[in-house]
């Protein structure tokens, strides 16, 4: 009898612990990477004529990160590592690839989905101006390219990322302008009880904070953002403190962020049920426990189910790969997924206070100005969301997706797709999980088109 074919999408931490827990139980699985190389946003491996040292680039995490590298690069002989592949679309049992101009239906008995996830963005006016990138692009830039975002940059939105950036920023040599958390510090002493859950973890985030303080960054929390703006590219922010006085940060790049949301395209092609979670705002695909969907035969692991950080996600994709295994009809020692279980419990604690300490700016939806540009692929501003409310009776944002075109462009809402339901719930008056979410469709990123017969 062949061996059962089970496809990771995803080679970040959820899908590395994954694809060496089925290594470990004797199966060849397919891993299915977007990137060069394997790592994930979190443990991105620097290019290869790149030699800077682990610490510089991790931090913390450099003993944790090049620990995955070395475990996962000793599977390659043993698993079907495809990178620099895009999985673009589920129909059934099967995924579809790309890579370069070649196209591959792959047939699965089991599918893992460990996409990952982005940079949650709220719009504000002015940030389409050269020079504003999201927190994620920043790190990236600074990891991939070795290079900064700007001489003095600012950090806007809130979130731990919001924090970790400033801090490598600053140890890169960049004079950082200022960090700027929309959350209040009231949030985040309200949740340091659930946040306490992982000692070290809170205890990094404050000697970030701290060790910002001592370098000279400003940092202000509870902020108001109003525009960026500048003739040609960034020269400056203007925001409302905590007291309500207009405040002027001059820099010459922004970073912006507001957390993560997670990267569900997959799951909702695959037809995996979804729920609203209230505490993060969004529509999240249902698991149990181990990460089973509601489709059989497809499991859900890592920040692409909540974004709940590195160790999270090492947890659930192991625990994922039990979860397929144990369908498989093959022995997994129940101490195993109990011990998994228990550690994973403790980090979605963690979470749930990250979220109430870090929380997403819904009310800033509904304060922006008529003109911002909310959709930058299609070129959607905010009244033009509103107008779809009120001149189109628009119930839900995929009737204000046929009416005004958010979300129908490159990247299908995933920078929209969030602040754009706030901004309709707003203009309704309604919970945002009344006008729903923005349904995914095939290609989930845009393809490359090869003609057969076309001069070179």
């Amino acid at each position: 009898m062949a061996e059962p074919r089970i496809v990771i999408v995803g080679a970040g931490p959820a899908g590395m612990r994954a694809a060496a827990r089925l290594v470990e139980a004797g199966l060849c699985p397919v891993v299915v990477d977007e990137a060069p190389a394997s790592g994930g946003q979190i443990y991105r491996r620097q290019p290869r004529q790149f030699h800077r040292a682990a610490a510089s680039l991790y931090g913390f995490e450099a003993r944790k990160a090049t620990g995955l590298h070395r475990m996962f690069d000793a599977l390659l002989p043993r698993i079907d590592y495809r990178p620099e592949t895009l999985a673009w679309n589920v129909y059934e049992n099967v995924v579809h690839l790309r890579h370069g101009t070649e196209s591959e239906a792959l047939r699965f008995d089991a599918l893992i989905l460990a996409p990952g996830a982005t940079d949650r963005i709220m719009p504000l006016p002015g940030w389409t101006l050269p020079g504003v990138y999201s927190l994620g692009g920043a790190q990236i830039a600074l990891k991939a390219q070795a290079c900064a975002i700007g001489a003095r940059p600012a950090f806007l939105g809130t979130g731990p990322l919001l924090y970790l950036v400033a801090y490598q920023y600053v140890r890169a040599g960049a004079a950082v302008a200022a960090v700027l958390d929309t959350s209040p510090l009231a949030g985040r002493i309200a949740a340091l009880p659930a946040l306490s859950a992982r000692p070290s973890m809170l205890a990094k985030g404050l000697y970030y904070t701290a060790w910002l303080a001592a370098h000279g960054v400003g940092m202000l929390s509870g902020v108001t953002p109003l525009a960026i703006t500048g003739e040609g590219r960034v020269h400056q922010l203007r925001l409302r403190d905590s007291r309500g006085s207009e405040q002027i940060i001059a820099c010459d790049a922004v970073g912006l962020g507001y957390g993560l949301r997670s990267e569900t395209q997959l799951a909702d092609l695959a037809r995996c049920e979804f729920a609203f979670d209230a505490p993060s705002r969004q529509w999240l695909p249902v698991t149990d426990t181990d990460g089973r969907s509601s489709v059989p035969g497809v499991y859900l692991a890592g920040d692409g189910v909540r974004a709940a950080g590195a160790d999270a996600a090492e947890l659930a994709g192991r625990l994922a790969a039990c979860a397929v295994l144990a369908d498989l009809g093959r022995t997994v020692r129940p101490a195993e997924t109990a011990l998994l279980r228990r550690r994973l419990a403790r980090t979605a604690r963690f979470g749930r206070g990250l979220e109430l300490g870090f929380s997403w700016p819904a009310r800033l939806a509904g304060e922006l100005p008529d003109a911002t540009l909310v959709c930058r692929c299609e070129a959607i501003t905010a009244g033009e969301i509103r107008g779809a409310a009120s001149t189109f009776g628009a119930p839900e944002m995929n009737r204000a997706k046929a009416f005004v075109r958010i979300g129908m462009g490159r990247c299908q809402g995933r920078y929209c797709g969030l602040a754009g339901a706030e901004v309709l719930a707003a203009a309704r008056g309604v919970p945002v999980e009344k006008v729903g979410r923005l349904r995914g469709q095939a290609p989930v990123k845009p393809l490359s088109i090869s003609l057969a017969g076309a001069a070179p």
